[in-house]
């Protein structure tokens, strides 16, 4: 390979290479351990800063919107101003956040805190996929380290609730944040170590017009999920609300087809195959924040499992997600998008209806059956999606292509969330197997959703099998 293919490459080996992918790695393991820790602690935090279900849905959805909201102006910024920069900055803030998490003294102060630590997990995740993508121009090595790449969330998954039951029930559920610390000065001393500095050959402006109607339309349209059960879905606040949102998305569409250099080009969304693997993000991520709540509130309240019994019996899906993510990755270098996303529709929705009938006596082995189909349909979901995102802008705003597909995961993971947690906000724990059913067959119909985006996903294996183009320099 010549000097001239890529500005990185001349100064990584295959050493090296693997070593930056091993430490953007460890931060998707921080952001997806987050969020599986906070998941099964959720009860805990429920009983010591005294709230209910609804305040538990913003102690999760304040992360995920302030993630939503601000991806894809991170993604801008670090190809502007150097994605290593932004890396680091943003295992600061998230570092820093967390402490406060671990310290909040009251529910306000941990969903102000939650909605910082989405601040800071916006520069790592779409950010650490832009240094890999840089560092490996090959398409199907590219397509292999996105696998690996995606993979770590499994293990996360893996880590965080056993890790996380195991840390409540010896320390409450305070150490769940703590536990942090650790991992953000590793990622930090290797990264300063081993991830060269890169970024886009030619610098963006920021919109700000775009983000702030951008986050807008996220934060309205979930924050009216989580509160309709409270203040009635057709109340004068909500019909306010639901009007507030479709405005905002109007005028986001008109600003950002206008912008020179828009926030989002949503001309990208008129091709089918990109317009697709967002969709399937949005998807896979509803599947899978569905799961994890109902999961979380079912065992602990219907059954009265311990956190750390409850962290145990995801262990199925982790390991599904965990084996299957790499496999999906070596099946797009080889294939295409296209059998990996029919698989993970396939298994989604099989996870899903073996629960739509669910009850207090439930068998459990039904219930980890069911937790390792949806596992392994998001093993197979993530690499595809991702690398079918990826592919379809040009390589020198790989920044700006995965912080649009982490957008919508995030999305996704907030709309999952919210829709979850209405189901069951009102049921008590003699109820609320019987409350989840439909969360069920929400899953089930995401992996009808999935198998219907990969049959729009044809023309993304040639998309893949086409070489890198040279970034401008």
């Amino acid at each position: 390979m010549t000097t001239t293919t890529h500005p990185v490459q001349p100064l990584l080996g295959v050493r090296r290479r693997r070593t930056v992918l091993a430490v953007c790695c460890l931060s998707m393991f921080l952001v997806g351990l987050d969020t599986t820790i906070v998941n099964v602690g959720l009860p805990a935090i429920g009983h010591g800063l005294r709230t209910g279900t609804r305040g538990l849905e913003w102690t999760v959805d304040a992360y995920t919107l302030a993630l939503a909201g601000c991806l894809i102006s991170s993604g801008a910024l670090a190809d502007r101003f150097g994605r290593r920069r932004v890396f680091r900055t943003g295992l600061a803030v998230f570092g820093a956040a967390s402490l406060v998490c671990a310290v909040a003294p009251s529910l306000g102060v941990l969903v102000a805190a939650r909605a910082a630590q989405g601040i800071g997990a916006s520069m790592l995740s779409p950010v650490a996929l832009a240094i890999v993508v840089n560092a490996m121009p090959d398409p199907r090595e590219r397509a292999r380290a996105i696998g690996v790449w995606a993979s770590v969330f499994g293990l996360s998954m893996a880590a965080g609730p056993v890790t996380g039951g195991a840390l409540i029930e010896a320390f409450g559920w305070r150490s769940v944040f703590w536990i942090n610390a650790p991992v953000i000065a590793a990622a930090l001393v290797l990264t300063a170590l081993f991830v060269p500095e890169s970024r886009a050959g030619r610098a963006r402006r920021l919109d700000l017009p775009g983000q702030v109607l951008l986050t807008v339309v996220i934060g309205v349209s979930v924050g009216v999920l989580i509160e309709g059960p409270r203040i009635g879905w057709t109340s004068p606040a909500a019909l306010a609300l639901y009007a507030s949102a479709v405005v905002a998305a109007v005028a986001f569409v008109r600003v950002e087809s206008r912008r020179p250099e828009p926030l989002m080009d949503v001309r990208l969304f008129l091709r089918p195959v990109f317009s697709g693997a967002v969709l399937g993000a949005v998807a896979v991520f509803v599947a899978l924040n569905v799961t994890l709540l109902l999961t979380t509130l079912y065992l602990q309240h219907a059954r009265g499992w311990t956190p750390l019994a409850a962290g145990a019996a995801t262990l199925p899906m982790a390991a599904g997600a965990t084996f299957c993510a790499p496999w999906s990755g070596r099946l797009v270098g080889r294939l295409g998008p296209r059998p990996p996303l029919a698989l993970a529709g396939g298994f989604t929705t099989a996870g899903g209806l073996c629960l739509v009938g669910l009850d207090r006596h439930t068998s459990v082995w039904l219930l980890l059956s069911a937790y390792l189909l949806i596992g392994i349909g998001f093993g197979f979901a993530n690499a595809p999606i991702t690398n079918t995102a990826v592919s379809g802008l040009p390589a020198d705003r790989a920044g700006v292509a995965g912080a649009i597909t982490s957008t919508a995961r995030q999305f996704g993971s907030a709309l999952g969330i919210a829709v979850a947690g209405g189901l069951v906000a009102a049921a008590g724990p003699a109820e609320l197997a019987r409350a989840s059913r439909p969360g069920w067959l929400l899953v089930a119909a995401c992996g009808v959703l999935l198998l219907l985006v990969a049959r729009v996903s044809r023309t993304a294996a040639k998309d893949t099998a086409r070489p890198a183009a040279p970034p401008a320099r």
